[in-house]
């Protein structure tokens, strides 16, 4: 996907007239968690989310601030991503989405006012200095906590693996079988691993047996033994399920009880015979059955408490109908893997404020002096830039679907410039910290954004004047960020948030 596109998706949200609406996905996704919230762009996030009218629970360090900024109604936790002990896990209960606006504070030296108005002006120059905790302890240290502690609550792009042969996880679930034996039948199955048994020759698990109608029989299943720690399920949308199909009907059966015999959330699905698929089954399509019979007056699905998994090759389909494909006699399905997973397409799940400037001070044959203070001063501001960079490898590695935003100077001036978007940390120039708030969650609906690190500054005048701002871009070459290669296209997108003027990539 080229940058135009990442560009366009974000500004048309930016731009559309029901931007102040939230979108169907962000209506049914529950909770977004601010860290940050007291901050200039954080404060800016709650405000917006709140007249959108979604559910916001704020981080913040000091509560009496917060509720003067915010008032009754808010979710607050006093927390702080620098103490991972302060952190705990009922803090992420419900949270599906993560806006992290948490910054090292930076300070003139020469002292501010009480409501920082010299340093959030972002136009000024004052000589600066770290105030409080150090850029490695909140860039790197305080954003490794953080992912830690809502990894779980916001879910992994690639999705959660239940079972499957990545390092040890083969071990995590014990199988056994629950055949119609214990109805008087004869049936009879197992649970194996084939060491070469997979597509790629390496092992995958084996579910084999013999199935009989004899003495009113006619079912075989194996089923893990109960979890510990019943799994969480909560972030993903459904059970993914690589098999090579034998051409016959199966179920899967989710348990939310530790009871041996309770109801089952259940589905039915169809394999191809000798091939090697993949099968998706939404939570939404499990139905709750006991004893091959609808419960309806179960509970609905719990994804939050499952306590056990289960297979079954079955005669029965569900209240009295039959499994067209059940034949009697020996079966076997191979699989090589479950696990949890996300609804394409995926949108970021963690938005995350960084800056501009994160990958130059180690950059040869940089001339400093075109350069933003924070890039001159990396040292003498405890590795400010180095630390952030730190903090987004962190995120870029941790399987979170994410965005990681690089605005440049942040000031107090109102929201509505042309906006540039670019990637190889080579702008310069600022940009509203309302506009960054307005991006950031923009960005939480753009699956365009997903995976994707930018850097966004506006402009100086508006479209019609945009080819005198050329000499405000740097002529540095594309870079990487940090082991992530970008785009080496030379690129420009000069994009109006409110219709002044074309959205169009210029090449330069």
């Amino acid at each position: 996907m080229g940058p135009q596109i990442l560009s366009r998706s974000l500004i048309e949200k930016l731009a559309s007239p029901t931007a102040s609406e939230p979108s169907k996905e962000m209506k049914t996704s529950s909770i977004v968690l601010v860290t940050g919230a007291t901050g200039g762009v954080g404060r800016r996030v709650v405000d917006i989310l709140r007249k959108k009218g979604l559910p916001v629970r704020a981080l913040v360090r000091n509560k009496e601030k917060a509720r003067t900024m915010f008032g009754p109604d808010v979710d607050l936790i006093v927390a702080d991503i620098t103490k991972d002990d302060t952190l705990a896990p009922e803090y992420f209960k419900g949270v599906r989405r993560v806006i992290n606006a948490v910054s090292v504070i930076v300070g003139p030296k020469e002292g501010d006012t009480p409501d920082r108005a010299k340093y959030s002006q972002g136009i000024k120059f004052f000589e600066p200095e770290i105030k409080g905790d150090s850029p490695e302890k909140v860039e790197y240290i305080g954003i490794q906590n953080l992912i830690s502690a809502i990894k779980n609550s916001v879910g992994l792009q690639d999705g959660k693996l239940l079972f499957g042969f990545r390092g040890n996880l083969s071990g995590k679930l014990v199988w056994g079988a629950l055949d119609d034996v214990v109805m008087g039948g004869v049936s009879e199955s197992t649970f194996q691993v084939d060491p070469t048994g997979n597509e790629y020759g390496g092992p995958s698990g084996l579910f084999k047996g013999v199935v009989s109608t004899a003495n009113n029989g006619g079912f075989t299943s194996i089923r893990t033994k109960n979890f510990s720690v019943p799994e969480d399920l909560s972030a993903y949308d459904g059970i993914e399920l690589r098999l090579k199909g034998d051409g016959r009907r199966y179920k899967l059966i989710l348990r939310t009880s530790a009871d041996w015999d309770t109801v089952g959330y259940t589905a039915s699905f169809d394999t191809v015979k000798e091939q090697w698929h993949t099968i998706k089954i939404p939570f939404s399509s499990l139905r709750p059955v006991f004893r091959a019979r609808t419960a309806v007056d179960a509970p609905p699905f719990d994804p939050s408490n499952i306590i056990s998994l289960q297979l079954m090759y079955s005669k029965f389909e569900y209240d009295g109908k039959l499994n067209p494909t059940f034949v009697e006699g020996p079966f076997q399905l191979p699989l090589s893997s479950i696990r949890a997973y996300i609804n394409e397409p995926i949108t970021p799940r963690f938005v995350h404020v960084s800056s501009a400037g994160v990958t130059r001070p180690d950059r040869p044959g940089l001339d400093l002096s075109k350069q933003p203070p924070a890039v001159r001063l990396n040292k003498e501001l405890g590795f400010i830039l180095t630390y952030k960079l730190k903090g987004e490898d962190l995120i870029r590695e941790s399987g979170i679907p994410y965005a990681i935003i690089r605005p440049c100077a942040l000031t107090e001036e109102p929201a509505g410039a042309d906006l540039i978007f670019d990637q190889g940390d080579n702008i310069t120039g600022k940009i509203s910290r309302e506009e960054v708030a307005r991006i950031c969650i923009a960005a939480l609906e753009s699956p365009h954004a997903c995976g994707k690190t930018f850097e966004v500054w506006h402009l100086l005048y508006h479209f019609p004047c945009f080819l005198s701002c050329f000499y405000f871009l740097p002529e540095y070459p594309f870079a990487e960020v940090s082991s992530t290669p970008i785009r080496s296209s030379f690129w420009i997108m000069v994009l109006s948030v409110y219709g002044r003027g074309l959205c169009c990539p210029i090449s330069i």
